[in-house]
């Protein structure tokens, strides 16, 4: 008997490496450098904000202190208090406050937490905050020098981990996950009647797209877990819309069909509304792009000229002679010299492709036009003695 082939394992999409207290790996990705600065900058871009904020709150609080109080020590302790609540008061409350996000990390998807996975705590926040702030941003000690080395430990760390967080022990992962969505059947043929036929105006937006969520989604999910999001979607939808459905048909090829049936009828009105808004501002309306210029019809070369059709040579008195066949010659194609054989079969009112027109009377000559009508050929009829005599009698 042979072995069943064992199912090849989905790779993950995860390289931060953690692994929680029951030694599961996550299936989270670490933050690296591009993420991170664009966090930092809305972080610094607040920041300033704030510090705008406390000087002119410490402002109006110096000033409003009696004359003499106010000397050069209180006013260098104000602005230490300030550095310090802004520099390293602010990271540390947010990632204490809001799960490891400041407000940078939360707008680009970030959040820190300690190397086993779990939440980070206040030394680790504070430890990472000091060493930013002396080392890494603003970088008090040796700014520049400081700076080359926060970036070289970054680009160098296999999770993208700075200074701050080689010291506290911490890391910044992305908390969302790049999710493949599937594209949700617009329609179910099945159920087009009934769909049509369908009072979706009590159905808003959060519970259309709940649904949709689990369509694009209903891979991911395993029994029985499926069947009941399915039911529990679908009595949510059935309450708002009528007519009730055909029997015989599972929850989510419904639910697909609502669907359908609403993205149709959104169209339906995206269409009419462009339409009315052609017919009112045109000029805001796009131009159509212009049709292809047809295809050029081939130009006839110079170098070919049209058949010349024959022209009779009106007879003259006498008696009027056809030059045989034999005698006309089949002009040169380029004008070169005449070809004494000529075409075999070659008619007297035509040669190649112009056509020769000859007519002689006793011994006159004869002129052909030749290929082109570019080189004529002289043709002589032969001379009758019984012509000639006749004449001079």
């Amino acid at each position: 008997m042979s072995a069943q082939p064992r199912p090849r394992p989905v790779p993950g999409w995860g390289d931060a490496g953690l692994v929680s207290g029951d030694a599961v790996g996550l299936d989270v990705r670490a933050a690296r450098i591009g993420s991170r600065v664009l966090a930092l900058l809305l972080d610094i871009l607040l920041q300033a904000l704030a510090a705008l904020l406390l000087v002119a709150v410490a402002g109006m609080a110096l000033a409003a202190m009696p004359y003499g109080l106010l000397d050069g020590a209180l006013s260098n302790a104000a602005l230490t208090v300030g550095l310090v609540l802004v520099l390293v008061g602010y990271p540390v409350l947010f990632e204490r406050l809001n799960d490891g996000r400041t407000p940078g990390k939360m707008a680009v998807g970030l959040r820190v937490v300690s190397v086993d996975g779990a939440r980070v705590g206040l030394r680790q926040s504070l430890t990472r905050a000091l060493v930013g702030v002396a080392v890494e941003w603003p970088g008090l000690i040796l700014p520049l020098l400081s700076w080359v080395a926060g970036v070289t430990v970054m680009l160098s760390d296999r999770r993208g981990r700075r200074l701050g967080d080689l010291v506290a022990g911490t890391q910044v992962v992305h908390v969302r996950t790049a999710a493949a969505w599937r594209p949700v059947p617009t329609a179910v043929p099945a159920l087009a009647g009934w769909a049509y036929t369908l009072d979706l105006s009590r159905l808003d937006d959060a519970l259309a797209l709940a649904a949709r969520q689990y369509l694009a989604r209903i891979h991911q999910f395993a029994e029985p877990a499926r069947g009941l999001l399915a039911r529990g979607l679908w009595t949510e939808v059935a309450a708002v819309t009528t007519p009730p459905p055909p029997a015989g048909m599972p929850e989510p090829v419904y639910l697909a069909a609502v669907l359908g049936e609403r993205h149709r009828r959104a169209r339906e009105r995206l269409g009419h509304e462009r339409a009315v808004m052609a017919r009112l501002w045109p000029e805001l309306t796009p131009a159509p792009p212009p049709a292809p210029d047809p295809a050029p019809t081939p130009a006839t070369p110079l170098w070919v000229r049209p058949a010349v059709p024959p022209h009779p040579v009106p007879p003259a008195s006498g008696v009027q002679r056809t030059v045989p066949p034999q005698s006309v010659p089949a002009g040169p194609p380029q004008g070169g010299p005449p070809d004494p054989a000529g075409p075999p079969g070659a008619g007297a009112a035509e040669v190649g492709a112009a056509g020769v027109s000859a007519a002689g009377v006793g011994g006159a000559e004869v002129s052909a036009a030749g290929v082109g009508g570019a080189h004529p050929v002289e043709v002589a009829a032969p001379a009758d003695p019984g012509v000639a005599e006749g004449r001079r009698r």
